[in-house]
């Protein structure tokens, strides 16, 4: 048996007290003869990647470099039902298909379901790929699915139990509070503060004066205090139209941006530009151009 066989077939447990990148990127440049072309038809994304978001730029520089080159590290997969699942390689993968290759050298393992799952984790924190809600959402989803305790999930992913508390407290941000952290306009640090405050408008509205005037995360912190310590006017505690507010939720979640329904108005909020574009695409208003 291969050093690499006999330490995965023993389990993540011998592999999560070495660097797991490390561990994966000697497996990729071990024995040749493992290695095999497999169609990049034939291979599916791993259902458990955490990362939502790459950088086109990056992966056309990546392309053009195997256009040139080739692809010198195979990508991990494992069998599957319909052709195989990717384990390790995304980027490798997305750039192979935009410079016209047809196949990709790979190594296929045998991981369980669990394996992929904390594999895919581990690979993207130790390489700082994630946001913090890439982050907290992967963390989420080891303790639904492996019903991981917090104290065992910090212990697995080597991260303080603290952390794990913090990251996972991000998703009861709005989802609009959570796209900004996600297009990498706001940090954690800079939303954090922003969990405590309950009303969802003025969550996103304070999450976009810190995006637009680059406040610091001290800033912040000192701003959401003195919200807090301001006393709440009679006028905010009118009773709203339930009906409304469905509506609201309904619009917020489809658009995943704050929306305002009031009299016989609806306000959508958005970021920038590029998040405008995002919401007229949603709702069918952009106009299609003539390439």
């Amino acid at each position: 048996m291969k050093k690499d066989e006999a330490r995965l077939g023993k389990g993540l447990g011998a592999i999560f007290g070495d660097d797991l990148s490390n561990v994966i990127e000697e497996i990729q440049q071990g024995d040749e003869s493992r290695q095999s072309e497999i169609k990049l038809s034939e291979i599916r994304p791993n259902p458990y990647q955490p990362r939502k978001i790459f950088d086109d730029e990056k992966i056309g520089e990546l392309a053009q470099s195997i256009k040139e080159h080739g692809v010198f590290t195979p990508v991990l997969l494992r069998k599957s039902v319909k052709g195989y699942e990717l384990i390790a390689g995304e980027r490798r993968v997305r750039a192979s298909k935009k410079a016209g290759l047809k196949t990709i050298p790979a190594i296929v393992m045998e991981f369980t379901e669990e394996q992929m799952m904390e594999i895919s984790l581990l690979e993207n924190i130790q390489r700082e790929d994630l946001n913090a809600i890439e982050e907290a959402q992967a963390y989420q989803r080891l303790i639904e699915r492996l019903d991981y305790t917090q104290e065992k999930l910090a212990q697995r992913v080597g991260k303080s139990r603290e952390h794990i508390t913090n990251t996972l407290r991000l998703l009861k941000l709005p989802k609009s509070v959570q796209q900004l952290v996600t297009e990498n306009k706001l940090s954690m640090g800079h939303v954090r503060p922003l969990v405590t405050i309950e009303d969802e408008g003025e969550a996103y509205d304070l999450a976009m004066k810190i995006a637009e005037e680059g406040l610091s995360v001290r800033e912040v912190e000192r701003l959401v205090k003195e919200r807090q310590e301001k006393p709440k006017s009679k006028a905010a505690k009118k009773t709203e139209d339930p009906n409304l507010l469905y509506v609201e939720e309904v619009m917020q979640n489809k658009l995943q941006t704050r929306v305002k329904v009031d009299k016989k108005q609806i306000v959508i909020q958005y970021s920038g530009t590029q998040d405008l574009n995002r919401i007229l695409e949603l709702i069918h208003c952009l106009e299609e151009t003539e390439s």
